[in-house]
């Protein structure tokens, strides 16, 4: 008697299908947010913090010296293309470029996904932790934490990178 189970093969949607945007058509609004925000206190902004929320910036710029700054960013990224591994090496590169774009050099960036494990593929998953592993390690950038989080019905992929910035090279 064979009493062996077989497991159904999950049929997968598009990684498209799990987005309700693209890129920066997900964000909020400037105008929505700044209403959204209009009565959440804030503390004042050090005068080490050279560019922060005001600016609407690609990231943020910290003085911790004379000379060198810390730059911070923080992307949330949904599906644009539906290839697992293209898609995760997007979701990286769209990080990082930030970083370079503030003149900032990566020092370890932190990857953080939340998936929806019961619809995807742990196979998919991993191709798209691939992908983003893959354009970190391109740029020379270590990842030195990952967080991963069940979400039921969305795939999200956000990176947060960390870099030093020489404060002789930039103009504010």
């Amino acid at each position: 008697m064979n009493t062996q189970t077989t497991i159904p093969e999950l049929t997968e949607p598009r990684l498209t299908s799990l987005s309700h945007g693209g890129g920066c058509g997900c964000k909020i609004a400037p105008s929505v947010l700044s209403e959204i925000l209009k009565d959440v206190p804030q503390l004042p902004f050090p005068k080490e913090l050279l560019i922060g929320i005001e600016t609407s910036d690609d990231a943020a710029v910290y003085q911790i010296n004379e000379s060198q700054a810390i730059v911070a960013t923080t992307d949330f990224f949904m599906p644009i293309v539906d290839d697992p591994f293209d898609f995760g090496k997007i979701a990286a590169t769209n990080a990082i470029s930030d970083i370079y774009a503030m003149g900032g050099t990566p020092l370890f960036a932190l990857a953080l996904v939340g998936m929806p494990i019961k619809v995807l593929s742990n196979k998919t998953i991993a191709r798209i932790l691939e992908g983003g592993a893959e354009a970190c390690r391109s740029a020379g950038i270590p990842i030195a934490q990952r967080f991963h989080q069940r979400w039921p019905k969305r795939l999200l992929v956000q990176h947060k990178l960390r870099a030093m910035l020489a404060l002789s090279q930039v103009m504010f």
